[in-house]
């Protein structure tokens, strides 16, 4: 349903909000292609000046809809869920606006991976930070395999990706990928002054300036392609078919 994503502008700046609360904000084939048009319109519009990702007050997103997990990792053809995540890396990879993230509560998956994407980052105390990929069969997903280890070193990477343990806020911030720590119910407060302080910069010095730092698109988008092709083959491996039976067997339990 469109209303799981809400996406408002408000001055110079584009706010994207998850809304899904009943599932921690669990991401839909629907919400990323909405996600992703948010981000491919404002390309273009002079009058957005940066970019908000939030999740609201407690979660910020529990990644990818288990269930259509599922349903992708025992079907034969291609998913509309995995083209439309697949659309919302790419978006991340091409946008040239400054994109803030703020986390309140559980980032788990896609909802970690796509903060190596962002510019600025804020954390609520209660924040977690977790790709358990490997738990369920599979691989990293969303250039993490490239963005990680330059943001945060070998070694950090290895246990958040490979061995799927979790970081906390003061973790996160110690890696680098957190700029800062506040209040639980604070961090999109805090993000729309971030947006505020960089929108009042020189749009074009910033814009040039942010390429400099970042890779080049087709690096990420090289990087996006080999994950996906790799990650979809995972996805269809016995392991992670029974992998997702365990975790819903669990579940149900």
């Amino acid at each position: 349903m469109t209303d799981h994503l809400i996406v408002s502008d408000e001055n110079t700046m584009r706010v994207i909000r998850l809304r899904r609360p009943e599932k921690k904000n669990a991401i839909t084939h629907d919400m990323y292609r909405r996600m992703s048009d948010a981000i491919d319109t404002a390309q273009n519009n002079p009058d957005i000046r940066c970019i908000i990702i939030t999740g609201g007050s407690g979660v910020f997103t529990a990644g990818n809809d288990i269930e259509d997990f599922l349903k992708d990792s025992t079907s034969n053809t291609d998913a509309p869920r995995i083209s439309n995540a697949v659309k919302f890396l790419y978006s991340l990879a091409h946008n040239v606006k400054p994109i803030i993230a703020a986390v309140d509560g559980v980032a788990i998956g896609i909802g970690t991976t796509m903060l190596f994407h962002c510019d600025y980052v804020l954390a609520s105390t209660t924040a977690t930070f977790s790709t358990p990929f490997i738990h369920l069969g599979l691989v990293p997903e969303g250039a993490s395999s490239l963005l990680m280890p330059r943001s945060m070193g070998h070694q950090r990477a290895f246990a958040t990706l490979v061995m799927g343990r979790t970081m906390t806020a003061d973790d996160a911030h110690l890696a680098g990928f957190v700029n800062v720590v506040v209040a639980p119910g604070h961090t999109e407060a805090e993000a729309r002054k971030v947006a505020r302080e960089i929108c009042a910069l020189p749009a074009e010095a910033v814009a040039i300036s942010r390429k400099l730092l970042k890779l080049p698109p087709e690096d990420l988008a090289r990087r996006i392609d080999q994950e996906s092709h790799l990650f979809g083959e995972r996805m269809r491996s016995n392991e992670a078919i029974a992998a997702f039976k365990a975790f819903f067997t669990r579940k149900k339990g």
